[in-house]
């Protein structure tokens, strides 16, 4: 069976089903990094809010299992855990109520050209700060929407206000999570004793720190922090550089620990390619951030020719 016509199929059955008074339609969207993702609407006309349920993953557990009733079965139980999300319009469109409500992001600018041309963002080297309006979360869904160019308008702002806003609701909204990479790994359960003896063995991995939020949601924005950054160089107690592992989290290594730029760059790059889905993509190469500004080997220095990026 095709992608196109399971994703015919996959409406048909679940339109068949019992799932209340929604009312079903495929959809396709364009999502970070420009990905296409093709998935089913859920109109419920008791909320002002339609919950897209995307397919890609569950073709690729059709095509593992062949048992397409189970394909069906899993998306009706997902669909009736999903909250019933009302969005209050009144405070959305009000910046007085929605401002305590402002988060950002961080994406790469070249992939995200059509994103960026309709919401307010600030270029940061060649990254772009972008902003949404957070929702909260329910279980392992976090929920949001882009705040737009239509938004901002009425809101009656400009972008570096929103910024700053962004900035003081962060760390309450989503607070901030720092520590040692080879421990979060450990403590998870995600890294044996091999592993991390594996790990001392290239000389620098187990010196690596993470940077993110609570959910591990859209946390590499915190690299654009100065104030932030200034105290993670005052406790390492000199420079480092920053791993664009993803998205969601950055990496952090101590520059008296850091191979040759293109040795880390290559890891960079391998990982992009055979470990991080499409979306989730930053960047290529390694960031330096140094407390004085000055560049260091090739690497970009952190806030140099940023313009608008406040501390």
């Amino acid at each position: 069976m095709t992608y196109e016509t399971f994703r015919r199929e996959v409406l048909q059955g679940l339109q068949s089903r019992d799932i209340g008074n929604a009312s079903l339609s495929l959809t396709k969207k364009l999502k970070s990094n420009g990905q296409i993702r093709y998935g089913i609407v859920f109109n419920n006309p008791a909320t002002n809010t339609s919950p897209t349920i995307y397919l890609e993953e569950y073709y690729g557990l059709y095509q593992l299992t062949g048992n397409f009733t189970e394909i069906v079965d899993a998306l009706v139980h997902l669909y009736r855990s999903l909250p019933a999300i009302q969005v209050n319009e009144k405070e959305l469109y009000d910046f007085s109520t929605a401002k305590d409500r402002i988060i950002m992001k961080l994406i790469n600018t070249e992939k995200n050209r059509a994103f960026l041309e309709t919401v307010p963002h600030i270029p940061f080297q060649d990254l772009s700060i972008v902003y949404f309006y957070f929702m909260g979360k329910e279980g392992n869904r976090f929920m949001d929407m882009p705040v737009n160019d239509d938004l901002i308008r009425r809101w009656g702002i400009d972008t570096l206000t929103l910024h700053q806003q962004a900035m003081a609701n962060y760390n309450r909204l989503l607070p901030i999570k720092f520590g040692s990479l080879d421990q979060l790994l450990l403590e998870r359960g995600l890294l044996d004793k091999e592993d991390y003896a594996a790990l001392s063995e290239d000389g620098w991995s187990d010196a690596l720190y993470y940077l993110t939020n609570e959910f591990s949601t859209g946390g590499a924005v915190l690299m654009t922090c100065k104030n932030l950054m200034d105290k993670i160089a005052d406790f390492l107690g000199e420079d480092f550089y920053i791993l664009p592992s993803s998205t969601h989290e950055v990496l952090l290594l101590p520059e008296s620990r850091a191979p040759s730029k293109e040795e880390l760059d290559q890891r960079i790059q391998e990982v992009n390619r055979e470990a991080l889905k499409p979306e989730d993509y930053l960047s290529d190469h390694a960031y330096y951030y140094s407390r004085s500004g000055q560049d260091l080997g090739g690497y970009k220095s952190l806030f140099q020719h940023s313009p608008g990026i406040i501390s």
